[in-house]
């Protein structure tokens, strides 16, 4: 049985930056596209972005165009969020996701996505 699991999440600074990590376990993650996802407090889940099998075709939410990035590396099975320019807004829980295509949805929603991970926590505080 394969599991996602989360990393890097932390308390920073508003304008700090963090690198979140997601390693597959049991399976590897060629074929499969990778969404982030995040959930403030009091909030629903939403999407952030997605990169595909191939580490394009990636798919940003309009809050965090420009500051943050998605990449992987499959030969570890591990995907990563490059967080930049962090605002106090981005608080928030951050899941990463599969989903059963190379490919990314034209929206990142968790209806695309399964095989979630248990999230790390990103906190943005002064």
């Amino acid at each position: 049985q394969f599991q996602l699991v989360e990393s890097g999440g932390g308390l920073v600074q508003p304008g700090g930056s963090l690198r979140l990590s997601c390693v597959l376990s049991g399976f590897t993650l060629d074929y499969y596209s990778i969404g982030w996802f995040r959930q403030a407090p009091g909030k629903e889940r939403e999407g952030v972005l997605c990169i595909s099998e191939e580490g394009a075709g990636t798919n940003y939410a309009d809050s965090v165009k420009g500051r943050f990035t998605a990449f992987r590396d499959n030969a570890k099975n591990t995907a990563y969020l490059q967080m930049n320019n962090l605002k106090y807004e981005d608080t928030a829980v951050y899941y990463c996701s599969l989903r059963g295509f190379p490919d990314c949805p034209s929206t990142v929603r968790e209806a695309y996505f399964g095989s979630w991970g248990q999230g790390t926590q990103v906190t943005v505080s002064s």
